[in-house]
């Protein structure tokens, strides 16, 4: 007959590989992906599915295990929790509740944030999403609370849900460093929810654009216009830069023909120039001298403009669906169909990664000269002073 409990033997405890591995009667030892090994007791408790970290192999020996595998199992024989009872005995440290963990988490992640915005971002989508997490000791956050949050959008917001994981994931790290919670974290998706949940494969989400051929006419009706609002859109068109990149632009970045946006406002961390068209010079040269300050395009009070403000100007002069965003598509579109300039070049403008860190790391130039030629044509295009009937596809 085969052996329901004392499974394992200490000889081969150290050769297991990543999983879990019964011993009997709910003790289980976790190996992970990186070779970890720790006890964990499985029990039910009102129904409820639990997990009791018991601790880690290189401490508590087989023996060990089972004896505090035994304690636990006659805890919820009589009916107590026994996760809650060790918490009880325990003393009760400051910021011990989830919410409390995630306030200094979130202390020390914003300095290095660009937007202001990401702090109240994370905090609204754990208070929405994971309610019962936010307001729970942190110590008793276990794979059940994780579910309950996850489950019911893991299949309809399948961004959202591996968003609100992954936060989950980092504010239990933090509580486990600091000494708040003990065993494997429940929030880990490889070889933990994995095996619980979908794939949940993320979807990449297309910027609604403009079609190049219809870019000329919605610049025809920005240039007679003066706002602060219509001239960031026209600047972000005629660039083909992130709004957020354009919004945040200062007098002091602009020498000459060239815009050097520094590395913390770029989403790659690294120092991007663009060479201005005489159509994104005239732009800067609306702007009168008496109402410089610091930003190029502000929103008063010496605050940049807000996307709000960027995306409701283009809401008033262009009659389709389009996004601010979607402009930089508009003019890979048009450069890929339209011109002979290579592909590394278009992307080299668009400030993406080409290659890997090896090709990176040899390519030192980041061919301004070219681009400035490129961005010369695509304002050409944009103003109007190619006309329609030249522009030809290059490719089928």
């Amino acid at each position: 007959m085969a052996t329901t409990t004392n499974r394992l033997t200490t000889r081969g405890l150290s050769t297991k590989p990543p999983g879990m591995h019964a011993d009997g009667s709910g003790l289980y030892l976790r190996v992970d992906q990186a070779g970890g090994r720790s006890w964990v007791f499985i029990f039910f408790h009102h129904g409820r599915r639990r997990e009791m970290g018991l601790g880690s192999l290189a401490t508590v020996g087989l023996a060990r295990a089972r004896e505090k595998a035994g304690m636990a199992r006659q805890d919820v024989e009589d009916g107590r929790d026994p996760i809650a009872l060790r918490n009880a005995t325990k003393a009760a440290p400051q910021g011990q509740t989830f919410e409390q963990v995630a306030g200094k988490l979130l202390d020390e992640l914003e300095r290095g944030w660009k937007s202001p915005k990401q702090r109240p971002q994370w905090e609204a989508s754990l208070q929405q999403h994971a309610a019962r997490i936010w307001k729970a000791d942190v110590a008793t956050v276990d794979t059940e609370m994780v579910l309950s949050a996850l489950q019911p959008i893991w299949n309809e917001l399948p961004e959202t849900a591996q968003r609100i994981r992954g936060r989950i994931e980092r504010v239990l790290d933090a509580a486990k460093v600091r000494g708040l919670r003990e065993g494997e974290n429940p929030a880990r998706w490889k070889g933990h929810l994995s095996a619980l949940l979908s794939g949940g494969k993320r979807q990449k989400v297309h910027h609604a654009a403009l079609d190049y051929s219809n870019v000329p006419a919605l610049i025809t009706k920005l240039e007679s216009l003066d706002s602060v609002s219509a001239l960031a859109l026209r600047f972000v068109i005629l660039t083909a830069c992130r709004s957020g990149e354009v919004r945040g632009a200062r007098w002091s970045e602009i020498s000459g023909k060239i815009w050097t946006i520094p590395p913390e406002r770029m989403k790659a961390k690294k120092e991007h120039r663009v060479p201005l068209s005489s159509a994104a010079i005239a732009v800067l040269d609306r702007i009168p001298k008496e109402a410089r300050g610091e930003f190029i395009f502000s929103g008063g009070r010496r605050k940049p403009l807000t996307d709000v403000a960027a995306s409701k100007a283009l809401r008033l002069h262009c009659s389709e669906s389009v996004t601010v965003h979607g402009f930089r598509s508009t003019f890979r579109d048009w450069a890929g169909d339209c011109t002979q300039y290579p592909r590394e070049l278009i992307e080299e403008a668009l400030a993406h990664q080409i290659g890997n860190a090896v090709e990176r790391a040899y390519r030192r130039s980041d061919a301004l000269e070219k681009r400035a030629g490129l961005m010369n044509a695509w304002a050409d295009h944009c103003t109007g002073a190619t006309p329609a009937s030249n522009v030809h596809h290059l490719r089928a």
